[in-house]
């Protein structure tokens, strides 16, 4: 869908939740790259409106059902804990009562309450940041931590199933009637290092180490809203991943794009995992969460800490070597640039692993 296209459909789906005679304005809001997202000036109030990618969420009903009764919930909690300043926003319903629109193309559009007097980081520049940025994850985990995860549908089956994603990558090779150019092929190469180790989270859980519950999904550092007058983080946002999962996988998806100096982009910064950053993280999360880990949990922190970006870096190579399918790509050889700045910190984490460990033994015991 063009761009002109994608706005007169949102500003048709933004007059389901008004009176038609109000004057509405506009804009794409954030920088994601899987749904569309507009902020509505509405003339009384602001609001988002987002069309949820129906190539990536095949069930949307999945979406809008865990989001109400996640949100549901975290009303009732915040309601009896005012006092600590945490936010989530809401789901706005349309004038006929329902909790989401589709569009005219069939896809599925919702509405959602707009926190005001927040922004968001693109990169750490303080420990002080850092451990608010781990203070946030874990506070959603422990908010979320009494909800049945059972009761959560999959908006997105075998999104953290790395094997499934290196069974892609290699269909995906083989459908090539041209061979691999020589940056994918050592990126290739690399992915080789490390089939033996992918399927470690899922063996812990048939073990009994570790068990589901309610995550995030994609608690990256763009998706944890700060105080706009100050360092302090009031919410989490982008909550359509919210399903049941590992809370491994979450901390090593905060880890990954918190922790990277270099940042998500493709800016000048070379790809690093800060410890100084790692620790501050660490620290912040136990601060809220420690009750919901268990000292066995530690080498698993570890593993999910190198497993998600090398999970994403294969994500994004597959969809390099597919045409873009998945992740929205500026440009030719934008997802391959991306694939090779999380294989780096792959190996940047990898470099420091005694390094970490210690600092996770070190957190454990303060």
């Amino acid at each position: 869908m063009n761009e002109s296209a994608l706005l007169d459909g949102a500003r048709a789906v933004a007059f389901q939740y008004v009176d038609p005679d109000r004057e509405l304005t506009l804009r794409p809001l954030g920088q994601g790259l899987i749904n569309d997202t507009f902020l509505v000036d509405d003339g009384r109030g602001l609001w988002v409106l987002q069309r949820i990618n129906p190539t990536v969420f095949r069930d949307p009903g999945a979406v809008i059902s865990n989001l109400r009764l996640i949100l549901d919930h975290a009303s009732r909690s915040l309601f009896l804990k005012p006092e600590e300043g945490w936010r989530l926003t809401n789901l706005l319903k349309t004038r006929s009562g329902l909790d989401f629109v589709l569009g005219a193309d069939q896809s599925c559009w919702r509405a959602m309450v707009f926190l005001e007097r927040t922004r968001t980081l693109e990169v750490l520049r303080s420990s002080e940041e850092a451990i608010e940025v781990g203070r946030a994850l874990g506070w959603f985990h422990a908010l979320m931590g009494d909800i049945d995860p059972s009761r959560l549908r999959d908006p997105l089956p075998g999104f953290h199933d790395t094997k499934r994603y290196v069974k892609n990558w290699d269909l995906a090779v083989t459908a090539r009637s041209t061979p691999l150019d020589e940056s994918t092929r050592a990126l290739s190469d690399l992915i080789e290092g490390y089939r033996d180790r992918i399927g470690v989270l899922e063996a812990a859980v048939r073990a009994g180490l570790i068990s589901p519950a309610v995550t995030h999904g994609d608690p990256k550092l763009d998706n944890i809203l700060f105080s706009e007058e100050g360092i302090r983080a009031v919410s989490l946002i982008d909550l359509d991943t919210v399903s049941s999962g590992l809370l491994h996988h979450d901390l090593g998806d905060c880890f990954r794009s918190s922790c990277n100096v270099g940042g998500e982009g493709e800016g000048g910064r070379s790809v690093h995992f800060d410890l100084k950053m790692f620790e501050a993280v660490l620290k912040g999360y136990l601060s809220n969460a420690r009750h919901l880990l268990k000292l066995t949990d530690l080498d698993f922190i570890y593993e999910a800490t190198w497993l998600l970006p090398f999970e994403l870096g294969i994500r994004f190579l597959t969809d390099h070597l597919q045409g873009d399918l998945y992740f929205k790509a500026a440009y030719p050889g934008h997802n391959l640039k991306r694939a090779q700045r999380q294989f780096d910190l792959v190996q940047s984490i990898e470099g420091q692993k005694a390094l970490l460990m210690k600092i996770l033994h070190r957190q454990w015991l303060s």
